[in-house]
């Protein structure tokens, strides 16, 4: 069957993404898939999957009462959990808590039981790249070559509840998710009560990077800068500003298989 999928296209990086699944999907043999940006509830609608790329995700989530497009509507993926990646500013929307944020300046989508710390590594100045092994793309991987530009970081593991996470609505300059329940038995099977910890980028690694120097990232554990829980998938660094389609190609299987699991609960 044919396959849908989006990049929300309202600021960042959306081209680039686009242009990276279409490479990843040639790599793939995935025949029939299309890439479409997407601009307004129609073209939400038409998605199997959907990529929130980097940007600045205030501007992001300001932005979209444009053609129609709002946050009520984006924040459908996370009622019919269809596969979602967000990348740095598109983590941030996908987290369920989110600090050095002003309340009301922003609404998250959720889906992830994490809280985030914007900006982390600092100005737009202190962007660097990292050679970072990623053992989700398969064991003797080569290492991946990720861009982190004023990346956020999940800071915080949080317990996996139903509704909101109410220990966090008090904590100062921190936004919340509200609470959207997954509908159906295909959303159901595609959340999952826990957070898998993907990749992470040494403390002393990251520290150098800022400053100019070569760098191999230590094994131990550090920053948190690769999630997963159930379909939706966050990364605090831009694999589409890389050329490097193995991400991209390694998500597309997780949509492939999303799409199969929803066709054979027939909806």
């Amino acid at each position: 069957m044919p396959v849908t999928v989006g990049v929300l296209a309202l600021q960042g990086a959306f081209f680039e993404h686009v242009q990276l699944l279409k490479k990843a999907a040639e790599q793939e043999s995935l025949a029939g898939w299309e890439f479409i940006e997407v601009r307004t509830p129609q073209e939400l609608a038409q998605c199997d999957g959907l990529v929130l790329p980097g940007g600045e995700s205030t501007t992001m989530s300001l932005n979209k009462g444009k053609g129609g497009l709002t946050d009520a509507n984006v924040a459908t993926i996370g009622v019919h959990r269809k596969p979602v990646w967000g990348t740095c500013a598109g983590l941030i929307l996908l987290a369920e808590s989110a600090n050095k944020t002003k309340k009301g300046g922003q609404e998250l989508i959720g889906g992830l039981d994490v809280r985030v710390n914007r900006n982390h590594f600092g100005r737009q100045t202190e962007s660097f790249q990292a050679p970072l092994e990623l053992p989700f793309l398969g064991q003797g991987a080569a290492p991946f070559p990720t861009v982190f530009i004023r990346a956020p970081i999940v800071e915080r593991i949080l317990p996996h509840h139903k509704g909101i996470q109410t220990e966090e609505v008090n904590l100062e300059e921190t936004v919340v998710a509200p609470s959207r329940q997954a509908k159906g038995p295909a959303a159901e099977a595609a959340t999952a009560d826990h957070v898998e910890v993907l990749a992470t980028l040494s403390r002393p690694a990251s520290v150098i990077a800022t400053q100019g120097r070569d760098l191999s990232p230590e094994k131990e554990l550090g920053d948190i800068v690769a999630v997963q829980q159930g379909n939706v998938f966050g990364t605090s660094f831009h694999p589409e500003l890389t050329g490097d389609a193995r991400i991209h190609a390694w998500w597309l299987r997780q949509v492939q298989a999303a799409v199969l699991r929803r066709n054979k609960l027939g909806q």
